[in-house]
């Protein structure tokens, strides 16, 4: 009997798991660069508006994340500094460390001599830098998220199973009828839902 077929799909990404800070001057001016883990859009809002609230004298607060696996979920603003000269350079920098569900926001106070382009972009790209150094990078494995509905009296079987392949539980609510919001590693994803389709009684959907 031939094996299936490796999966050539990703299991693993880097990214960092707490936040850190960096500062760097320039000709008066100061940037201090915050990085932030983050999961969605949302989480990196929340950072923005409290760094707004915590620097209200800051003359920009710039930013770019990396959020995801598949690389198309990013973004990038100059706030204010001319095009390309601060979203980029940040950007730039988390792409190096080949990270995501990451976040960088540097806030600058203005120091009262122009830096010109390239001086803003090494002022940018170099508290960036600082402040992911500051940060260790953690490999964490892939997940597709499901959502497990049970009778309480399979209740074992099911968190052997989700034990035993190593996956995240999210959330639950364990009443007589329950329901497991998991997180499967990508590369098992076969093999678990295989093997909870084998418990009678289980209903598996993706969340």
């Amino acid at each position: 009997m031939s094996k299936p077929a490796a999966s050539t799909e990703k299991t693993f990404y880097n990214c960092i798991d707490k936040p850190g800070m960096a500062e760097f001057k320039d000709r008066g001016s100061k940037f201090i660069g915050y990085a932030y883990p983050v999961e969605s859009a949302e989480d990196f809002k929340k950072y923005l508006q409290q760094l707004k609230k915590e620097h209200p004298k800051a003359v920009h607060h710039c930013f770019a994340y990396r959020i995801g696996t598949d690389g198309n979920n990013f973004r990038v603003s100059d706030d204010g500094e001319p095009s390309g000269s601060a979203g980029r350079p940040i950007l730039g920098q988390i792409d190096s460390k080949h990270i995501t569900n990451t976040a960088v926001i540097v806030v600058r106070y203005f120091g009262g001599t122009l830096l010109g382009v390239p001086g803003l972009i090494n002022a940018y790209k170099t508290v960036t830098s600082l402040a992911l150094q500051v940060t260790p990078v953690v490999q964490k494995q892939i997940e597709v998220k499901y959502r497990i509905q049970f009778d309480y009296t399979r209740m074992n079987d099911i968190m052997m199973l989700l034990k035993q392949y190593n996956c995240t539980i999210i959330s639950q609510e364990l009443q007589l009828f329950c329901v497991i919001n998991a997180g499967i590693p990508n590369n098992r994803i076969a093999e678990v839902l295989y093997k909870l389709k084998e418990i009678q009684g289980v209903d598996v959907a993706k969340s």
